[in-house]
């Protein structure tokens, strides 16, 4: 069974943007989004861009090197959401000041909500 890691503090992440962690072996992007941390799997799928790099618009970013556009709440493609193609999301907690991440293959996978732990 999976655990929560701590990633980062409150305050790390600026609003709007994202950061790169390792979890558990899976490189992940967490964001802060409109006041909620979110988590995605940080390679793009198309050709595997940090997205925690990427443009942050509302609860989507934008990969930086080919602009596909994923969500930050569940990991759907937005340019394309038939397509099938996503990023894996993760769970999110706040725990007093430590931001962290559960990651979860199985319910990850399956288009689970991608956290929404609060500032």
């Amino acid at each position: 069974m999976s655990e929560f890691r701590t990633v980062a503090k409150v305050g790390d992440i600026p609003e709007g943007q994202g950061r790169s962690f390792a979890v558990g072996g899976t490189m992940v992007g967490v964001f802060l989004s409109q006041g909620r941390y979110l988590a995605i799997n940080d390679f793009c799928p198309h050709m595997g861009a940090s997205l925690a790099d990427g443009y942050v618009e509302g609860d989507a970013v934008s990969c930086p090197w080919h602009a596909w556009r994923f969500s930050l709440v569940d990991g759907t493609w937005l340019d394309n959401s038939k397509s099938g193609i996503r990023s894996a999301c993760y769970e999110v907690r706040v725990e007093g000041v430590e931001i962290q991440v559960r990651v979860s293959a199985p319910a990850a996978s399956a288009g689970a909500d991608c956290g929404g732990g609060k500032t």
